[in-house]
């Protein structure tokens, strides 16, 4: 019996639910702890992350305008789809990261726990950070928190996956959409998201996943008008000070990176991300007067 030719795969970048190549054509090398060849990843342009934000706005309207109840059924989906590819991602985590498959299996497993995590949050994180206000006066008032916009991410450069799923399940699960820019060395597990969301509920455009030049891509992004927050987790220290810079031109919500030393992926992580890229709508409503009593309803 004669042996077949390997079938490689082909990675492409995934935005408004579709699967282009880099309009540049350009590709980079992508190996292994070892430094073994693993795949050619598609190397983003500023075009490439423009079209990104077009579609992440496009999406914008109709993910922040579903129920909070909804957004969790989908996520819960998308969980569900990363179960079925669990070897496919423990494959893919142990090259990338250098780990041995039982280690990469715990970290896929968190990732995976950590979705479901996220999943849960999205009709519950209203109650936990808003509510009726007290006043004095003829009237009562409701805050209540609200997607924020557009939110270009970061993914962490060392956790391919645990990492990249604790950054983008909180954009989205709090109804903003997200514009991915994948670890530089590292991007496969980012790639493969990509084709699991577009097999799930998730509207196209809702989640954009890029790779290539972490700052070549980080930069248009920072600049543009029409992205309303950006999380600097990926970006070294020198990077993300000059994101900072270029993010203040429209007010954008920054959100900086620890050192990386100090972060811990595994870690329960708290409501701090969903808050993030959160904007809080406060409504005012007079209460009115019955009668001469002056009671009020």
């Amino acid at each position: 019996m004669s042996e077949r030719l390997s079938v490689f795969k082909t990675y492409k970048l995934y935005v408004g639910g579709k699967f282009p190549r880099s309009e540049s054509g350009r590709v980079y090398e992508v190996t292994d702890a070892k430094g073994k060849w693993l795949a050619n990843a598609p190397l983003s342009s500023r075009k490439d992350a423009r079209d990104a934000v077009v579609a992440a706005r496009k999406a914008f309207g109709g993910w922040s305008g579903a129920t909070a109840y909804n957004r969790g059924q989908i996520l819960y989906r998308v969980a569900e789809m990363l179960e079925g590819r669990r070897d496919q991602y423990v494959a893919e985590v142990a090259d990338a990261e250098g780990l041995s498959k039982s280690k990469a299996a715990t970290q896929v497993d968190a990732a995976i726990d950590r979705w479901v995590w996220y999943a849960g949050w999205t009709d519950k994180i209203a109650q936990v950070v808003g509510g009726g206000n007290p006043v004095a006066g003829p009237f009562f008032n409701l805050s209540s928190p609200e997607p924020t916009g557009v939110v270009a991410v970061l993914a962490p450069q060392e956790s391919s996956f645990l990492g990249l799923v604790s950054v983008v399940a909180p954009v989205v699960a709090t109804g903003n959409t997200a514009v991915v820019v994948a670890s530089e060395k590292s991007p496969l597990p980012a790639l493969s998201l990509g084709e699991v969301l577009a097999t799930s509920d998730l509207p196209g455009g809702v989640v954009n996943v890029l790779s290539g030049r972490t700052a070549e891509i980080a930069t248009p992004l920072a600049a543009h008008q029409d992205v309303n927050a950006i999380d600097l987790t990926g970006a070294d220290e020198a990077l993300a000070k000059e994101l900072e810079i270029a993010a203040a031109d429209n007010l954008k919500r920054v959100l900086r990176p620890q050192p990386v030393d100090e972060v811990d992926w595994s870690a329960t992580p708290g409501t701090e991300r969903m808050t993030a890229f959160l904007e809080t709508k406060t409504v005012w409503h007079p209460t009115g007067a019955l009668g001469a009593s002056g009671s009020s309803y």
